[in-house]
């Protein structure tokens, strides 16, 4: 057995359990100060053991801590968003206080993970559907991986965000960090002393989930 806190031997609680699940939130707003490296690795140990499509574990990580790195990277993704932005409508002054904001709060975060997808490990079939789905499996799987490094980092009483910018900016994101051509980037995950986190209303159950068919009552 497992407990709660990740002791081995101790039983673990049920209704802690689940009480600790649903505490999570997002950080919205971190607050500044400096986050041990030693367990952010150790967040992405517990995360690696996320479930996955044929056993793939079809994503990869960079851990961004040299301040220098992460404005480099911001800067060259910064780009990307203003010419979106820009295609939007939007005027010079906004575009910029948009993407200026959005800097000023990652920045706050003491270490960054970059998650990307790749399908390298991944079924191909001769049809295009099929590979359709096996991409979607790819996705769903990196999603429980971000899930789980976001369990492991509040129950060691650390503030998290998941973000995906990296997703409007690839090539930015690619070229930065050298990654692997087949490295598909989709995740920013900001870490650091938790702060700025607020109750975002949630759907009753009852108006996403139904008993056998869709609109019976569960």
């Amino acid at each position: 057995m497992v407990s709660v806190n990740g002791e081995k031997g101790g039983a673990c609680n049920e209704e802690e359990l689940l009480l600790f699940i649903t505490s999570r939130r997002s950080s919205k707003l971190l607050r500044e100060g400096e986050v041990p490296l030693q367990k952010v690795i150790r967040a992405l140990e517990v995360a690696t053991t996320a479930p996955s499509a044929h056993n793939a574990q079809p994503w990869r990580v960079v851990v961004i801590e040299d301040r220098e790195v992460l404005r480099e990277l911001l800067e060259a993704m910064a780009e990307e968003w203003r010419r979106d932005l820009r295609s939007d409508g939007l005027p010079d002054w906004k575009v910029e206080a948009i993407v200026r904001e959005s800097m000023k709060r990652t920045l706050r975060a003491s270490v960054v993970v970059i998650v990307c997808m790749t399908m390298r490990e991944m079924d191909r079939y001769p049809d295009e559907r099929r590979n359709a789905c096996e991409r979607v499996m790819a996705i769903q799987s990196v999603a429980a991986f971000i899930q789980n490094l976001l369990l492991a980092l509040h129950a060691m009483g650390l503030g998290a965000c998941w973000r995906c910018g990296p997703l409007f900016a690839p090539d930015a994101v690619r070229r930065v960090l050298n990654l692997p051509e087949d490295f598909e980037p989709q995740a920013l995950v900001e870490i650091g002393l938790p702060g700025g986190t607020r109750d975002a209303e949630r759907k009753a159950l009852s108006e996403v989930a139904a008993l056998n068919r869709w609109g019976r009552p569960l």
